[in-house]
């Protein structure tokens, strides 16, 4: 009984995981990008406090709405069937940027040595998602 029970549930999984995964990173980057966009973003202050120590040369307004469209782009690409590898070529440039706070910021990320604030904990659960894109990755077929 119990083995019929795994295996129906393995069954289940391996029918699911990728429709939930790839839905999963689509709600994730683009509900994200959009509250960053329509300026209602809780992270605005931690992306202002990086931009200020990296790309100051133009106005925030302007970069924090083109942040959220990129996010947005990251969603729709791994919601689209066959642009995995440009969602996951994307990902890789935005989670560079995502954890430079963690180096840059140390003030804002950490409380003590390898006691991350509640910003801290928020970057480095991205590891999650880095993760699942590399599930994803590697369940691709060849590059035709």
């Amino acid at each position: 009984m119990f083995q019929f029970i795994d295996e129906t549930i393995i069954k289940l999984l391996n029918k699911t995981w990728q429709p939930l995964a790839r839905i999963s990173l689509f709600i994730v980057f683009f509900y994200f990008g959009l509250l960053k966009v329509l300026g209602f973003s809780p992270a605005t202050p931690l992306v202002e406090a990086l931009f200020q120590k990296t790309l100051n040369f133009f106005p925030f307004s302007y970069f924090i709405i083109f942040f959220g469209l990129f996010e947005m782009l990251i969603g729709l690409t791994f919601i689209i069937p066959r642009f995995e590898r440009l969602a996951i070529f994307l990902l890789i440039i935005h989670m560079i940027t995502t954890f430079m706070p963690l180096v840059l910021l140390p003030q804002i990320t950490w409380q003590k040595f390898l006691v991350p604030t509640l910003e801290g904990q928020y970057i480095i659960k991205n590891l999650v998602i880095i993760s699942l894109a590399f599930v994803i990755g590697a369940h691709l077929r060849k590059f035709e």
